[in-house]
C-alpha cells in the first residue's frame, strides 16, 4: 500500500506567473535540484516531488504562490526548463505538459531514453497507466489537465499530475513514486491532495478487489451477453450508492464497440483492462455496477483524496514578492554549492549558471 504523505489544498486561480518571476524560478529551482542531486542523488529528488508537503514547500520558496492550482503546472515547467541541457549530466529527466501538450510525455521520454541508451517502454507504460488510473479508474470529477514525468537514468520516476472540478471550482493533484507503486491498480498513488472530498468511484481501492476480478471476467464475455445482462439492471432494486452510476453513463452507444475490443483482447487482469485503448470511465463504470449485480463484488467509493513561505507570491500573497531577497537566496545557494561534496567541473558549471543570472535582468 502507498503512504499519503500530506495535505494540500488547491484553488483555482487565473493567471500566470509574469516572466521576470519565472525566469527566477527556473534559475533557483535548477540549483535547488543540482544541490540535492549532488548531496543526496537524483532517486531522493523524486521522493521530495512525490512528496505533496515538500512540493508545496517547493512552490512557495520559488516565490510563485502560497496555495492556488497554478503551484503544480509552475513548478513542473520551471525545474523542466531548468534541468534543459543540464539532464544528460545530472541523470534527472523530465517530461511534462499542460492540456494538449500533456499527450507528448511518451514522445519527450523515448527521446531522453534514446540520448542515453536505456529502453523507454517500461517508462512510457508508466506514465500512460499513471494517466489512465486518475481519470478513469479514479472517478472523482476531476478532469485531468496537466501530466509531469520525473525519471533518472536508473529507471526509477515520479508523476506530479493534476485534474479540475468546474463544479467546485477546486484543483486535485496526484504524486506517484515508483518505489511505492507494488500494483498499478491496487492503492497506487503516493498521495492525492485536495480541498473537497465526494461519493468517488475508486476502482483502485484495496477493497474494490473483487469488483475488477468482475469486471475482467464480464469483460472477456461475448459483448451480447454483457449488453443483455446490463438492460436488465434496471429492473432490479438497487442500493442508494448506484446513484454513482446514471442512466446515461450506462448506456453509452459506444459501449458494445469497447466490449468487442475487450473480447477479443481477452484481458486477463484489471490492469490490462484498463490498458485498452477505449477503456474509460463509462465502460469501468457498467462493468463495476455490472460485477456487483451479477457476482456481487462491492466497489469502493470511498474518496482517496487527504486535506488539508519564503519568496512572497504572485499576486501579492502573503505578500509581494522580494525581489532583491529572492536574488540573496540565489547567491546563498551559490555559497552552498561551493561547500558542497561535488567535483569542480560541476561547481565550474553551477558558478556559470548562477553567474548568468546578471544577463536577464528584472524583465
Amino acid at each position: 500500500m502507498s503512504r499519503h504523505t500530506g495535505f494540500a489544498s488547491l484553488p483555482l486561480h487565473s493567471g500566470r506567473a509574469p516572466a521576470w518571476l519565472f525566469s527566477r524560478m527556473v534559475v533557483l529551482s535548477r540549483e535547488i535540484v543540482t544541490y540535492l542531486v549532488a548531496e543526496q542523488g537524483a532517486t531522493e529528488v523524486l521522493r521530495r516531488l512525490a512528496d505533496p508537503h515538500w512540493f508545496q514547500a517547493l512552490g512557495c520558496v520559488l516565490g510563485f504562490d502560497w496555495h492556488s492550482s497554478g503551484v503544480t503546472t509552475t513548478v513542473c515547467g520551471a525545474i523542466k526548463e531548468g534541468l534543459r541541457d543540464l539532464d544528460d549530466s545530472i541523470g534527472l529527466f523530465a517530461a511534462d505538459g499542460k492540456g494538449a501538450t500533456s499527450r507528448k510525455s511518451p514522445a519527450e521520454i523515448q527521446r531522453a531514453c534514446e540520448e542515453s541508451g536505456r529502453d523507454p517502454q517500461p517508462l512510457v507504460y508508466a506514465s500512460k497507466m499513471v494517466a489512465k488510473v486518475d481519470s478513469a479508474a479514479v472517478q472523482d470529477g476531476y478532469q485531468l489537465y496537466h501530466h509531469a514525468f520525473f525519471f533518472t537514468t536508473a529507471g526509477e520516476w515520479c508523476v506530479v499530475q493534476q485534474g479540475m472540478s468546474d463544479d467546485s471550482r477546486m484543483a486535485r493533484r496526484y504524486h506517484w513514486l515508483s518505489e511505492s507503486v507494488a500494483s498499478f491498480v491496487d492503492e497506487p498513488q503516493q498521495a492525492i491532495c485536495c480541498d473537497a472530498r465526494a461519493a468517488t468511484l475508486n476502482l483502485v481501492a484495496h477493497e474494490s478487489a473483487g469488483a475488477r476480478e468482475g469486471s475482467v471476467a464480464l469483460a472477456t464475455l461475448p459483448p451480447v451477453t454483457v449488453l443483455r445482462e446490463m438492460s436488465r439492471i434496471h429492473e432490479l432494486a438497487m442500493p442508494a450508492r448506484h446513484t454513482l452510476f446514471p442512466e446515461l453513463d450506462v448506456a453509452s452507444h459506444r459501449l458494445g464497440r469497447i466490449l468487442i475490443r475487450t473480447y477479443e483482447r481477452a484481458p486477463a487482469d484489471f490492469e490490462t483492462l484498463l490498458g485498452i485503448e477505449g477503456v474509460g470511465p463509462k465502460t469501468l463504470r457498467a462493468l463495476s455496477l455490472l460485477s456487483e449485480v451479477v457476482h456481487g463484488t462491492a466497489v469502493s467509493v470511498k474518496d482517496p483524496a487527504r486535506f488539508s513561505f519564503a519568496h512572497g507570491g504572485k499576486d501579492g500573497i502573503p505578500y509581494p514578492v522580494d525581489r532583491e531577497t529572492y536574488d540573496t537566496t540565489i547567491d546563498v545557494l551559490g555559497a552552498a554549492i561551493n561547500r558542497a561534496a561535488v567535483g569542480r567541473s560541476e561547481k565550474v558549471a553551477a558558478f556559470r549558471r548562477l553567474a548568468n543570472w546578471g544577463g536577464l535582468g528584472p524583465g
